[in-house]
């Protein structure tokens, strides 16, 4: 039984970082999944997929992995890779860059 715990990036769908501060634990796929023959769904008998536990912090969450015998691996955040900038910053007069139309 291994699990990865992360922290989740926003989604495009919202603009805002909700959601995105408290840590995840999610449970590795054990069981391949299987086509049904006559309706064609996707199924698996994995329970442990549907289970994503919530943490506060990094470190409650391997001490949840560590005290239950979970293997885990930890996937740190990646930084926003450019600064969030308000529209009024592109008319400003003392801009770094020169204004283009």
């Amino acid at each position: 039984m291994t699990a990865k715990i992360f922290r989740p990036a926003k989604t495009a769908m919202q603009s805002g970082k909700a959601k995105t501060h408290l840590w995840v634990l999610e449970f590795d796929q054990e069981e391949p999944r299987r086509i049904d023959p006559v309706l064609g769904y996707t199924s698996s008998s994995d329970m442990k997929q549907q289970v994503r536990l919530t943490f506060e912090t990094l470190e409650q969450a391997k001490a949840y992995a560590e005290r239950n015998g979970i293997e885990y691996r930890v996937i740190l955040p990646k930084e926003a890779a450019r600064q969030a900038v308000s529209y009024s910053d592109n008319f400003r007069f003392n801009r770094l860059q020169p204004w283009t139309h």
